[in-house]
């Protein structure tokens, strides 16, 4: 696996934490001191707690499971999208959808009501009016923008990756219900008794979440082929090296619909 340097993590920002006044107490352990009433996060501690995460991802992608990168926040959310996409896994990177771990029986509902306006939009059997498209597009886009990254999921998945564990804590706290273990950054105004593998460091320069978005995505191509190797095939000798296979839905979850409201709003 490909190792995080101290130089990358200092060029990219990620020692940058938040005014000394917006803290969080349990996030000294990892901060290195402060500097004009800004706390600097220690590099060495999170360059382990990064090489531990990254080691984890690739695990459960050699083991063919699915991982879901979670980045809401405005500069993360393109590239979170092109990171996941990147190394076959999904992502989250608009609001997130109260019931989307939790409730994914009904998320899957919606997922095929999705499917369902894009079929009935390509069937030229069906005749519709202007008006009719326009408003079976517009559906299709909110669809897309909340579903979009988990549409060809199959079911809840088997780590989560969330850029900034404070914005989007729902997500974290649906995690942990369900016992999915999560990989979480966290700057100094986090919490990191949330996630099962806190990475110290900062959730808001688009720097850092390049550097954290590029090492996630390449651990789990690694791990990816590793599985691959060890399950016998030649990876080298593939044209078009596979990154990630289609699973079977498998999710049981019952709850509320509160998710399908939401994306219908």
């Amino acid at each position: 696996m490909q190792e995080v340097s101290i130089k990358s993590l200092l060029e990219a920002g990620v020692h940058f934490g938040h005014q000394t006044r917006r803290w969080n107490p349990k996030m000294a352990p990892y901060i290195f001191g402060s500097k004009d009433k800004i706390h600097i996060i220690n590099l060495d501690k999170t360059a382990a707690m990064m090489r531990e995460a990254l080691s984890v991802a690739g695990n459960v992608a050699a083991e063919g499971g699915r991982i879901l990168f979670v980045g809401t926040k405005r500069q993360a959310s393109e590239r979170v999208a092109e990171a996941a996409q990147k190394c076959g896994q999904y992502y989250v990177n608009h609001r997130w959808l109260g019931g989307m771990l939790t409730n994914w029986k009904t998320v899957s509902q919606s997922i095929k009501k999705l499917e369902t306006l894009e079929n009935r939009l390509k069937d030229e059997n069906i005749v519709l009016k202007k008006k009719e498209i326009l408003s079976i597009e517009r559906k299709i886009e909110k669809f897309n923008r909340a579903l979009g990254g988990v549409r060809s999921m199959g079911g809840i998945p088997s780590l989560l990756f969330v850029l900034d564990v404070t914005l989007d804590k729902t997500a974290v706290e649906e995690a942990r219900v369900l016992g999915i273990p999560v990989i979480g950054i966290c700057d100094t105004n986090s919490d990191p008794s949330v996630v099962d593998f806190p990475i110290p460091g900062n959730d808001d320069s688009s720097r850092a979440i390049e550097l954290y978005c590029t090492a996630m995505e390449n651990a789990i191509i690694e791990g990816i082929q590793k599985g691959l190797s060890s399950s016998g095939v030649d990876v080298g000798a593939l044209e078009n090296p596979v990154v990630a296979e289609e699973v079977s839905e498998e999710s049981t979850e019952s709850g509320d619909d509160q998710s399908q409201e939401a994306v219908a709003e």
